[in-house]
């Protein structure tokens, strides 16, 4: 990342430097290409976090270099480890940008990660609708993995609607056109695996709601409980306000988030520790 205006800060909180360890968690403070180097390879099993886009919002004044943190990210990245990419596309002259489309071939074709999903957080609400299209509410999160996932923990919450009805493993046609359904043996419980469209409800509360972009806490969570386990390590290197290491934290596992304002990595650390004294109570 790079700064429109120059960057001072108080000496407890320098650029590029670790800021002091605390128990299964740190934040680091200064541009994300540059202090990724210092982590180690195949070090990071999960990636959670969604970058700057296309200038939707002023991160105060902050931009970034895409392609040297995708790289240093596939770098840390290890065998079976995922990358959760949360990123939308602004409309510019009447046209939306492809930003995410350009960023995830990118991880793609020249970090050689697979495509894992390709999913959709689906937003509750909207704010200044356009009249020219249908309201956008929605941004894509591309599941990139190293190879195939290590962990697949799939969420059941999906209310099914035919309960108990016998379930089919395999539904084709022939050239004739014939349905042939295989037949499991089993019936169809009460919940299912989600689909890949999730519908969530951002409450960004109190000093956590300064932050621009918030994402909701379950976002994080749900995909923290999908591709790792607990004492894994969880990566955010656009660490905001601190939702993914407040999820991570929360499920028992180790967590580095990467921030160059020092007002979010300070705002960040508060929430985790908020986190720490509940439970710890």
């Amino acid at each position: 990342m790079t700064r429109k205006n120059s960057l001072k800060l108080k000496p407890s909180f320098k650029a590029d430097i670790v800021s002091k360890k605390r128990d299964r968690f740190e934040i680091r403070v200064g541009d994300s290409a540059k202090l990724l180097k210092d982590i180690p390879d195949i070090s990071v099993d999960l990636v959670v976090t969604s970058p700057p886009y296309d200038g939707l919002r002023d991160y105060n004044g902050y931009s970034f270099d895409f392609e040297t943190i995708a790289k240093e990210l596939t770098r840390v990245l290890r065998p079976g480890g995922v990358i959760v990419w949360v990123v939308g596309d602004a409309t510019v002259d009447g046209s939306e940008t492809g930003t995410s489309f350009r960023q995830a071939l990118y991880f793609k074709d020249i970090c050689g990660l697979r495509i894992h999903d390709t999913m959709i957080y689906q937003k509750c609400g909207i704010s200044f609708p356009e009249s020219a299209r249908y309201y956008q509410n929605f941004e894509y999160m591309f599941i990139f993995s190293k190879g195939a996932p290590e962990v697949i923990d799939l969420i059941k919450d999906k209310v099914n609607t035919s309960v108990g009805q016998r379930a089919t493993s395999n539904t084709s046609r022939t050239v004739s056109g014939k349905i042939i359904k295989e037949d499991t043996g089993l019936k169809v419980g009460e919940t299912g695996v989600r689909f890949n469209v999730w519908k969530l409800q951002n409450h960004a509360r109190g000093i956590w709601s300064d932050h621009p972009a918030t994402f909701p806490y379950d976002l994080a969570a749900d995909h923290i409980k999908t591709w790792s386990r607990e004492n894994m390590l969880v990566l955010d290197p656009f660490c905001g306000s601190g939702t993914t290491g407040e999820a991570a934290y929360d499920l028992k596992r180790r967590f580095i988030g990467i921030e160059i304002s020092e007002e979010y990595a300070k705002l960040s650390e508060r929430r985790i520790l908020g986190l720490r004294k509940i439970k710890n109570a």
